[in-house]
């Protein structure tokens, strides 16, 4: 079960939450580690608002994976850069946390598409992501949480 947001006032409209994770670079999936631990780790992602789904490409193994394979219930928080307030000293956070179930994407064609996505947007240039994607694409391993519940919140850090 999925808390209510406790300063309801802060919480952000459901565009505001999708305006961050379609313009947010990376984030940070939460995953439950080796003896329970929480790991985190930071990702590059695209993310599909139709589906409401977040991709992320990687290694085919390593502690992310085994913990996938366990529980495969995760949590992803973006942020956006922040603005400054008023007196330009504090900054306002606006950041968006997705809970959801990941699983691997068995489609190869689908994973390929998903790496060609990720990579348009962070290389500089077509020519770059085409020439990692040629060269990679196929080898990725494509991951997707199907989100069950975004939430966002807006902070005032003083």
């Amino acid at each position: 079960m999925i808390r209510k947001m406790r300063r309801f006032k802060q919480e952000l409209t459901a565009e505001a939450c999708e305006a961050i994770l379609l313009n947010a670079k990376r984030g940070v999936l939460a995953v439950l580690g080796d003896d329970d631990y929480p790991y985190t780790v930071p990702m590059n992602y695209v993310y599909d608002p139709k589906a409401q789904v977040i991709y992320f490409h990687g290694a085919h193994e390593g502690h992310k994976i085994d913990a996938i394979a366990k529980h495969p219930k995760v949590s992803f928080c973006v942020m956006d850069q922040g603005t400054p307030d008023e007196d330009g000293w504090f900054q306002y956070v606006n950041s968006v946390v997705v809970f959801g179930t990941i699983a691997p994407v068995e489609d190869r064609e689908k994973s390929i598409d998903i790496t060609r996505e990720i990579a348009e947007k962070y290389y500089p240039d077509q020519e770059s992501a085409a020439r990692e994607v040629k060269k990679d694409g196929a080898r990725a391993l494509c991951l997707a949480i199907k989100a069950a519940h975004i939430t966002g919140k807006r902070v005032h850090e003083k």
